[in-house]
């Protein structure tokens, strides 16, 4: 009978709905929730929601201030750019360029890194080392040089960007879940899962994978943050997305240009960039706090 009650309170669909309610508990993480799923849809949305073609532009409307400056028109409500293109259009799709490499950096990195760091910790010995030296390797180098280098053989590109940009980030993830999986690994549950005679592979996932997950998921909320930033950056310098190609560090470096005369077309790409890394952060340290029980009230 006590077993039938106490079932309930370990149902893995409980504890994430209580971890949900505590992200939301938390003011600054729920504001950053609500902005990221705003991007998020105006990512998805972006072909129905750009009033113009990001693309296209008229000559005769370049450099048209925002709808609420003098000579500002409504159908250009962020004004346009020195070509003519509508800059909230640009900003939109800009939007759909970062999040989707940003995500698939996240994935890329994760995976690798994650699963190299729980072989690593697990097994230990030879292999752990070989890799250690390498993710340290990997970080040593300076980041934008990589980058550079890199984008520079490969040419610019969505895919090439989630590339170069999960090469550069899978140390971390690396580094993060060996720590954990070298301290789960002494933890009693495990030996007694060896003890029973389960197998490594259901050691790992069943049991490690499963008490460090709160951990990964943290990682790469604040990894999803870097991954943007570190696309609008090669994008302002040339080595990012093709430059017929919205995406908000490319309109940062045109708008420089004209900062004097036409200060939103860096201000609207900086601001979007601004809000949407800040909110990523804020949600990790929601994250963190909801997930980790060390770390509750």
């Amino acid at each position: 009978m006590v077993s039938q009650v106490a079932r309930p309170q370990s149902d893995p669909t409980l504890r994430r709905r209580g971890a949900f309610r505590r992200l939301l508990s938390y003011p600054a993480a729920a504001f950053g929730l609500i902005v990221i799923t705003a991007f998020f849809v105006m990512a998805a949305l972006a072909p129905v929601l750009a009033p113009h073609d990001p693309t296209r532009g008229d000559l005769l409307q370049r450099l048209q201030p925002p709808a609420w400056a003098p000579r500002g028109e409504v159908s250009y409500f962020l004004g346009t750019d020195q070509l003519g293109r509508d800059v909230l259009s640009q900003a939109i799709h800009g939007a759909r360029v970062s999040l989707t490499v940003g995500l698939g950096v996240v994935a890329a990195s994760g995976l690798i890194g994650g699963l190299l760091g729980l072989i690593a910790g697990f097994y230990r010995g030879t292999l752990d080392d070989v890799l250690a030296r390498l993710a340290d390797w990997t970080l040593a180098f300076p980041f934008i040089i990589l980058a550079i280098l890199l984008m520079g053989v490969l040419g610019p590109g969505i895919v090439n960007l989630i590339v170069v940009l999960s090469i550069a980030g899978w140390p971390h993830f690396f580094r993060l879940i060996r720590g954990e999986v070298l301290v789960e690994r002494e933890k009693a549950y495990v030996e007694a899962a060896f003890a029973l005679g389960k197998s490594p592979f259901v050691i790992m996932i069943g049991e490690i994978v499963r008490n460090i997950m709160h951990t990964f998921l943290v990682v790469a909320t604040i990894r999803l943050g870097i991954a943007i930033l570190s696309e609008a950056s090669l994008s302002y310098l040339g080595f990012g997305v093709p430059p017929d190609m919205p995406a908000w560090g490319t309109m940062v470096a045109y708008g420089q240009r004209y900062v004097e005369i036409a200060w939103w077309l860096s201000a609207v790409p900086g601001l979007a960039i601004l809000s949407l890394v800040l909110s990523v952060n804020l949600v990790g340290e929601g994250l963190r706090d909801a997930l980790d029980p060390r770390l509750r009230e």
